[in-house]
């Protein structure tokens, strides 16, 4: 159930209600017009402001593309490959009418491939550059060979309207991070699925920082090539008035053995800031032995500002180690608050300390010192916009003591 406004909790360790039919049965396919165009009444499309996304659900082309600065380290090698051949490598299909639509627009498949073996001592970085609001489309292919290490960070900026795929095939026993992180302009649209077959014994982290864009929506989605595979699916967000931040993600537990952990953490301010989390979790029958949780955190730091949070966890077998998903929305801990300032916080940096330390734990698991440092810098300037707001809570709480 969603979680909206003030503070609503709920935690599950058993089976729950998937809405309509099984998520198993949800469509996928390569090609657009298997899947109509979205009205918005939808089940999975019911949280998203349609409008802003109707040029790149539509397949509308203007041939403009994002500008790309792909830093290899030595070693690896980038190409440019055909979805014909990006199929046959095994990626998973696009899930809804915006990625495939993208797959079909994109010119061509962008490939990194890290060969089997490689330890990366440097990650690999694709930057992303937007140059104005037109159609663009992308489609990149991350394969990580057998027993390798990597980490690949692909960033996005700028401004524009784009729609993409990031499809991750990870090789057996293969350790590999990948980091999306959009710092869009304000003005920016964009749409995403990104997709990830673990193989086994493998090990694959994705990490989801979101910032800018007046609208983005992401799908994660994750689904096993063989047992002992673990998967980690972390996001971080941060909404300001106005804008649309909407991240969902489906972990397809299909083989025995395998564990996933989904976390995402969200904080809103502002009129009409407004973020979407959905998180599915697919046990099927043949899964046994599946560990798996999921968790959203939203904290609302101003009046206006709307959470959505919906968790839903579906169980073909009893035959698992454990399976939970919870959910939370609330504004700031008084106690925390009190807490601080008792022992000689000022009111602001009292807040600060409080909404560092939200979202400390994940930022802590991204691996990388500089996107770190980075995100925490791009959380305090959110913070400076919300002082102003923060204060008057602060007198007229002080006046009430």
């Amino acid at each position: 159930m969603p979680a909206q406004h003030g503070l609503t909790a709920h935690s599950h360790g058993g089976p729950a209600t998937v809405p309509d039919a099984s998520r198993a049965e949800r469509r996928t396919s390569f090609a657009a017009a298997d899947f109509p165009v979205p009205g918005g009444r939808e089940e999975e499309w019911r949280f998203t402001p349609l409008p802003h996304f109707a040029g790149l659900l539509e397949g509308g082309r203007t041939g403009a593309q994002l500008a790309a600065d792909i830093r290899l380290p030595e070693g690896i090698v980038s190409r440019t490959i055909t979805l014909d051949e990006a199929r046959s490598a095994g990626i998973l299909p696009p899930g809804d009418r915006a990625a495939a639509v993208a797959v079909n627009n994109a010119e061509g498949v962008t490939e990194i491939e890290i060969p089997a073996e490689t330890e990366l001592g440097d990650p690999v970085r694709v930057n992303l550059t937007g140059t104005g609001p037109d159609l663009t489309y992308g489609h990149l292919l991350i394969r990580a060979g057998r027993h390798s290490r990597a980490t690949v960070i692909v960033e996005h900026v700028g401004d524009a309207a784009f729609s993409e795929v990031v499809s991750t095939l990870v090789g057996d026993g293969a350790q590999l991070t990948v980091v999306s992180l959009q710092d869009w302009d304000d003005t920016a649209v964009h749409m995403g699925q990104h997709d990830a077959v673990i193989g086994r014994d493998a090990t694959f982290k994705y990490v989801c920082v979101t910032l800018g864009g007046v609208a983005v929506r992401l799908n994660a989605n994750v689904r096993y090539g063989g047992p002992g595979a673990t998967a980690e699916i972390l996001g971080v967000y941060f909404a300001d008035a106005g804008q649309h931040l909407e991240h969902r993600s489906f972990v397809d537990h299909n083989v025995p053995r395998c564990t996933s952990n989904i976390a995402y953490k969200g904080a809103l301010q502002g009129e009409t800031a407004h973020t979407v989390w959905v998180g599915d979790v697919l046990i099927r029958a043949a899964a046994e032995g599946t560990d798996t949780y999921e968790l959203n955190r939203n904290l609302v730091l101003t009046d206006g500002a709307r959470a959505d949070s919906v968790p839903n966890l579906e169980i073909e077998t009893g035959q698992i180690e454990g399976a939970g998903h919870a959910s939370a929305t609330g504004r700031f801990d008084d106690e925390q608050l009190f807490y601080l300032q008792a022992r000689g916080s000022p009111a602001d940096i009292a807040r600060r300390l409080v909404v560092r330390g939200f979202f400390a734990d994940i930022i802590a698991q991204i691996g990388v010192d500089e996107i770190e440092q980075r995100l925490m810098a791009a959380i305090e300037e959110e913070l400076e916009l919300s002082m102003g707001s923060f204060s008057g809570d602060l007198d007229d709480a002080a006046e009430s003591d």
